[in-house]
């Protein structure tokens, strides 16, 4: 906790943190001036001496510690530690982005690592970040089809709401492509963006849903809006492990995968269909988009600071004030 606190702060004073070299010349003249009073008696044994030891003895060095730790607290404190928060103006033209997700069982699939969706969210989340001008939402389906954020420049949480996504958001079963696509087009179709696009991520296995995928389809031509299709998985037979009342069993699975309905959707909408096989050729193909897709964007970024010494300077107050009466009552010293 302490250090994620340090690496999010910024000190305006940061010359004085040099007065933080007193502790140390503190504790060498503490050591220095208690062992020098410490007394030295010859005897000719020790042992009534055994049980001498107190508790009020083995604490005798509490005090000065609160001491230096007070004293620490106070130097950071007037060193005003100030926590940065950095605003963004964007001026220019940029490009409106709505990434819809299939989030259907089938997107739970292993031929990806950990599994096709998971793979899928980690390279929209480079992707986003990639897009700085740009106002990006996002929308999810299986057998219905929601939007989890609308189109927002608040990349948090558009990066947030990504990381969100789980298979069975939704519960219903299904894999409704036109559901999906008609619920994107309805969030750009007020756009007054020149560009709009909708990045469309699915194993392209459509069923189930109330509107059919070439209505949805054209209601993106409707509203000028491409689709850039991906087609994610492949026609292969994998190995699961299923459990059946002998215990589990191992079986093979073919996976689906149709590539023509997203084709389809991609040319006739003046977008571009591809087809990701793994990772890498995941990342590709939203490098080959972020490339095609391009946006004229001057970010001006502003720095405002809020100050954070509030904190320390207490803990520094009543670590001494604590010193101070300890030092007065507990170990007190009589003449």
């Amino acid at each position: 906790m302490l250090t994620e606190w340090f690496r999010n702060i910024e000190f305006a004073y940061a010359w004085v943190l040099g007065l933080l070299l007193l502790v140390p010349v503190m504790v060498v003249e503490y050591i220095r001036r208690n062992r020098k009073m410490q007394a030295s008696m010859l005897v000719t044994t020790t042992h009534f001496m055994q049980d001498t030891q107190s508790m009020r003895t083995a604490l005798r060095p509490l005090p000065f510690i609160l001491r230096c730790m007070g004293i620490i607290c106070l130097i950071i404190a007037l060193a005003r530690p100030q926590k940065k928060f950095t605003e963004e103006q964007i001026t220019g033209e940029g490009i409106d982005i709505i990434l819809c997700f299939d989030i259907s069982g089938s997107m739970t699939e292993k031929d990806f690592q950990p599994n096709r969706l998971e793979a899928a969210k980690e390279v929209a989340l480079q992707f986003v970040r990639g897009r700085p001008g740009d106002r990006i939402g996002i929308v999810i389906f299986s057998n219905l089809s929601f939007t989890l954020c609308p189109i927002t420049t608040d990349h948090n949480t558009v990066l947030s709401q990504i990381q969100n996504i789980a298979s069975g958001y939704l519960q219903d079963e299904g894999t409704a492509i036109g559901s999906g696509l008609a619920t994107s087009v309805d969030r750009l179709r007020n756009s007054q963006s020149k560009t709009k696009i909708i990045i469309l991520l699915t194993d392209g296995v459509d069923f189930g849903g109330t509107i059919p995928p070439d209505v949805a389809m054209q209601m993106a031509q409707l509203y000028k809006i491409k689709v850039y299709s991906i087609g994610i998985g492949t026609e292969r037979e994998i190995e699961e492990v299923i459990d059946s009342p002998l215990g589990p069993v191992t079986q093979k699975k073919k996976l689906e995968f149709n590539e023509a309905l997203l084709q389809t959707l991609a040319r006739q909408t003046g977008g571009q269909y591809f087809h990701a096989t793994d990772k890498d050729a995941l990342q590709k193909i939203y490098a080959s988009i972020n490339q095609l897709e391009k946006s004229k964007v001057q970010v001006t970024a502003y720095d405002r600071f809020t100050d954070k010494y509030f904190l320390p300077l207490m803990i520094g107050i009543v670590l001494i004030v604590l010193e101070m009466i300890l030092r007065y009552t507990v170990f007190r010293k009589f003449p």
